[in-house]
């Protein structure tokens, strides 16, 4: 039987000072903040967003404190930007989620902008990944339009919702910008707890992935780098529905930029340890995906939900 969603949203168990959270909004408005825009694995940049939704990144790909997407797997691991200096009591809240963080942006809608509806697919229980929502400022006419239930989130509350279905962001206010801080962190048992009760069903026993990972130190490889392998060509392709299948093209292992990286069809990607497992997932991302070295190659690993399919390939450090 499958278990679907209590609802489209749940308010998750802290409550934090909506007070200090909007009073240090005041460290970091002196400027204009970027509009949001999308960023390709490429590099390249794409169009601003067409209405006025404007980006502050607090955690970024390297801490780049100019990217305003939410960025995913690449060469470099999420970083805290400088502008997270600026809020320690954010800060303060960032370290206690239980949970590996990924991009964390503070978001602002201005007065009459209103989103077309979209999904974010990859932000789903059973791949291990979720989006949550602090708000800092809102009004009335400031809604998100989730599975078409309108939400007017209340500040200092923290929320998750289910973005990978159908949603927009209406703000009818004309004077004010609704401003929210938008964490992207990877699914554990430890922020399962902060869920309400009537979830608890559904992440005992439901299609959810829990990742193992906590927040890990610098990896080590255990062999020899380079190491080289024939991986299946949609291992890294985050959108293939069948990863462990396709032609089997030459990847590399190897340090790069000081970071551990795979390099696969002309793209590179950091890696990150599983704790305690010898995997490796692809920083960016949750454990949907891993990979395991052993004294005859490398193991591939695929979940989804509660579901695991694996794959084994030849690899081996390179013949000097």
């Amino acid at each position: 039987m499958t278990t679907t969603s209590p609802t489209e949203a749940a308010q998750l168990s802290p409550v934090f000072d909506a007070d200090k959270l909007a009073a240090e909004l005041a460290a970091v408005t002196a400027h204009t903040w970027n509009v949001q825009r999308t960023h390709t694995h490429g590099g390249q940049v794409g169009l601003p967003a067409a209405i006025d939704w404007r980006v502050l990144p607090l955690r970024s790909l390297g801490g780049d404190p100019e990217r305003t997407d939410p960025g995913g797997p690449g060469p470099q691991p999420f970083a805290p930007t400088h502008w997270l200096d600026q809020l320690p009591y954010l800060r303060e809240i960032l370290d206690s989620v239980p949970a590996p963080l990924n991009a964390v942006r503070l978001m602002a809608l201005g007065p009459g902008a209103v989103s077309d509806p979209h999904r974010d697919p990859k932000y789903r229980l059973d791949r291990g990944i979720v989006r949550l929502h602090i708000p800092v400022v809102t009004d009335p006419g400031a809604v998100l339009v989730l599975d078409g239930v309108e939400h007017c989130w209340q500040p200092g509350t923290c929320w998750y919702g289910d973005f990978s279905r159908e949603h927009l962001v209406r703000n009818t206010s004309t004077t004010v910008t609704r401003v929210h801080v938008v964490i992207d962190a990877l699914l554990t048992a430890d922020l399962a707890g902060w869920f309400p009760d009537s979830w608890q069903d559904l992440l005992t026993h439901g299609e959810v992935l829990f990742n193992r990972t906590g927040q890990a130190a610098v990896p080590a490889w255990p062999g020899g780098l380079p190491y080289e392998a024939l991986l299946p060509s949609g291992f890294a392709d985050f959108d293939s529905p069948a990863p462990l299948d396709g032609s089997l093209i030459p990847a590399r292992i190897d340090h790069a930029d000081a970071v551990l990286a795979l390099t696969v069809a002309g793209r590179t990607f950091a890696l990150a340890p599983v704790d305690g497992t010898g995997e490796f997932r692809f920083s960016g991302w949750s454990e949907q995906r891993t990979l395991q070295p052993d004294s005859g190659g490398l193991t591939l690993r695929v979940r989804r939900g509660r579901a695991l399919a694996d794959r084994h390939v030849t690899a081996a450090p390179r013949a000097s």
